[in-house]
């Protein structure tokens, strides 16, 4: 089967469903990845190593004919049973080569929603959205949001929708006292109150807001570290922020690590004021790091899956913000989260078994279908 990813950033649906990959039973199924661009990824040799194989498409943003003429053939060629398409509202542009080249299973994969602040792309969300449904034979989505917001109440309602969780590792991110000693100390942080984010520099995680909130941190106690996993447009214009409010020697900018579950260790509370989400993937890792995590109300309740999960309102100023996250760390040692995360359905291996069937079904009844 086929996994439409669009681009590899190293954060949002390439993890996803790359963590999937590595948990499913691939002597029965087995994924080869659509992705953008021509540059070799960091994903790429650990696909292959799996018994993957890689396809690389012109991205559609710099020549969309192009990208769907390239999907088409390589549909085509491989007469896959299944294609997954990843990339929200526009999936209908590869489903409907997917369709064209006679695929019999089409999913549209639903992880996100929509902001009034980023106008281009959400004008355009809002003008696919009503060819959603058009090629696909199936609807999934992360959340019950993301569901209701691209394939409407009446398909969610109706269970048409599948709904996939962006399941974790929980072993991996689970809180672990040495490594976080190692971390700290290799990046000088011992002693220090870290607040932590991850995610890319675009307008949906709001940087900009996370910067003034920990301004007013930084205010109340000098003994503050803002720790940003990720890359993005919008880094340098943020670097400037920084740079202008004087937080340079109080603010890491690591960019993209493939160790986020390591240096989660050593946060000690976790912000993410985004102003829209289909989920919020890492705050389930921050969960299962046991870390204080302090979110907009754009953030799914889907995602509250212990009591170390906390609203804020992004109405409320940034001084409200700085007295919420300095008010939640108790220095208290924290503890495991495992059991809370696997009972509400975020283990990995679970999750990936559970996905192996419902792919084995769709398979089975196609071919019951195609065969009657």
């Amino acid at each position: 089967m086929a996994q439409i990813v669009g681009k590899v950033l190293l954060s949002g649906v390439d993890v996803i469903v790359m963590e999937y990959y590595r948990n499913i039973d691939r002597s029965r199924i087995q994924f080869d990845f659509i992705m953008d661009g021509d540059n070799e990824t960091p994903i790429d040799q650990e696909i292959k190593e799996l018994g993957g194989r890689v396809y690389k498409v012109d991205p559609y943003e710099h020549n969309i004919k192009k990208n769907m003429k390239q999907c088409y053939e390589i549909l085509r060629e491989n007469q896959y049973s299944i294609v997954h398409a990843h990339l929200n509202t526009l999936s209908v542009f590869p489903l409907y080569e997917a369709w064209r080249a006679k695929i019999p299973v089409r999913i549209a994969h639903n992880h996100s929603t929509a902001a009034n602040g980023e106008v281009k792309k959400t004008v355009m969300k809002y003008m696919l959205k009503p060819f959603a449904k058009k090629f696909a034979t199936h609807y999934s989505a992360c959340s019950t949001v993301a569901g209701r917001w691209l394939f409407g109440d009446y398909s969610y309602d109706s269970g048409e929708v599948k709904l996939v969780n962006n399941a974790i590792n929980i072993e991996k991110f689970s809180f672990n006292k040495q490594v976080r000693d190692r971390i700290r100390n290799d990046l000088n942080l011992k002693e220090k109150l870290v607040i932590g984010h991850v995610g890319r520099f675009v307008y949906q995680k709001n940087h900009a807001f996370l910067i003034d909130i920990f301004y007013e941190i930084h205010k109340r106690n000098k003994n503050t570290i803002l720790m940003l996993i990720g890359s993005g447009g919008l880094e340098q214009s943020i670097k400037e922020k920084v740079a202008t409010l004087r937080l340079t020697d109080s603010v890491l900018f690591l960019g993209l690590r493939e160790d986020v579950s390591e240096l989660m260790q050593a946060m000690d509370v976790f912000v993410f004021p985004s102003h829209y989400e289909g989920l919020g993937m890492v705050v389930i890792e921050a969960q299962a790091a046991g870390l204080r995590t302090i979110v907009s109300e754009a953030i799914p309740e889907e995602a509250k899956l212990t009591d170390l999960f906390e609203y804020c309102s992004l109405s409320q100023p940034a001084r409200y913000w700085a007295e919420i996250v300095l008010n939640c760390y108790d220095g208290n040692e924290r503890r495991q989260r495992n059991n809370e995360l696997r009972q509400s359905g975020y283990d990995i291996v679970t999750a990936a078994d559970e996905l192996r069937e419902w792919y084995e079904w769709l398979y089975k009844n196609v071919r019951v279908h195609s065969n009657s």
